[in-house]
């Protein structure tokens, strides 16, 4: 299937859940955007979006994830890829005395406020620029990499880039995004209370955009490496993939091999 064609809700997705779909943008889609007015826009929209996360405790729900992936690691290395303002990455240092944290985003100005911020002095942590699809860096430099809220935001092509290159530069990746059903659009009107417009109107969109289960399967199928996917879903209402390379080959074998990923 063409990738234009691709449904956000999978190959066999209900006429309903392509109707549900949107290709609409969002106002963080122009954080980089050299117009001066859709750059502050954006930065509002990010700003209410990481009000209403902290405010839902959703980043000790993602530590939380992000940790048990690591496993018994004594000092687990972790990379967050499209960290944002950073707010997971300081709950993942309270979280763990001794875990070590890249944070990393596409986006320079998110980096710079990184590195001249609280995180910029602390002795764990390490701000790099990354690109998520193509992540510059030798195989397993990181124990768990971590993108959360933000998958939404590509395009198949780009997410079949993440699930390889995120499982071949650390050993596990887990991706943590919103579940894919019009029923979560009841969330829109508390979006609008504790984050603001910015957050309701692109949470609106982030939601008919969310990827479900069976489209990553797929996807994982097809992004040229052997990657093992596991999705389940997580309260109040999480999309959580956990994926990793097959034992059988290396991270740097990127032969195009079909993953026995289906697990769910």
């Amino acid at each position: 299937m063409h990738d234009g064609q691709f449904p956000r809700g999978g190959p066999g997705a209900p006429w309903w859940d392509r109707l549900y779909e949107t290709d609409r943008a969002e106002w963080i889609d122009f954080i980089d955007h050299p117009d001066p007015r859709l750059a502050e826009r954006a930065r509002r929209g990010l700003r209410e979006l990481d009000r209403f996360q902290r405010a839902s405790l959703a980043y000790r729900t993602f530590s939380r994830l992000a940790l048990a992936e690591s496993g018994q690691q004594r000092e687990p290395r972790i990379l967050e890829l499209g960290a944002g303002r950073g707010h997971l990455a300081e709950q993942l240092l309270r979280d763990h005395p001794t875990a070590h944290v890249t944070v990393s985003d596409i986006s320079t100005d998110s980096v710079q406020a990184f590195r001249t911020g609280p995180l910029g002095d602390h002795p764990r942590v390490t701000t790099r620029v990354i690109d998520a699809t193509a992540i510059d860096a030798p195989d397993h430099t990181w124990d768990v990499a971590v993108f959360t809220m933000s998958l939404h935001h590509l395009q198949p092509a780009q997410v079949r880039m993440v699930l390889r290159e995120g499982t071949r530069a650390a050993h596990r990746l887990l991706i943590i995004d919103a579940w894919r059903h019009p029923a979560y659009l009841a969330v829109v009107p508390l979006l609008l209370l504790l984050g603001g417009a910015a957050a309701a109107h692109d949470g609106t969109i982030s939601l008919r955009k969310a990827y479900s289960p069976s489209a990553l399967h797929a996807l994982a199928d097809d992004c040229g490496a052997p990657v093992h996917l596991h999705c389940r879903f997580h309260l109040p209402g999480y999309l959580v993939a956990s994926a990793s390379r097959s034992a059988q080959q290396s991270p740097g074998d990127t032969a195009a091999t079909t993953a026995q990923n289906r697990d769910d």
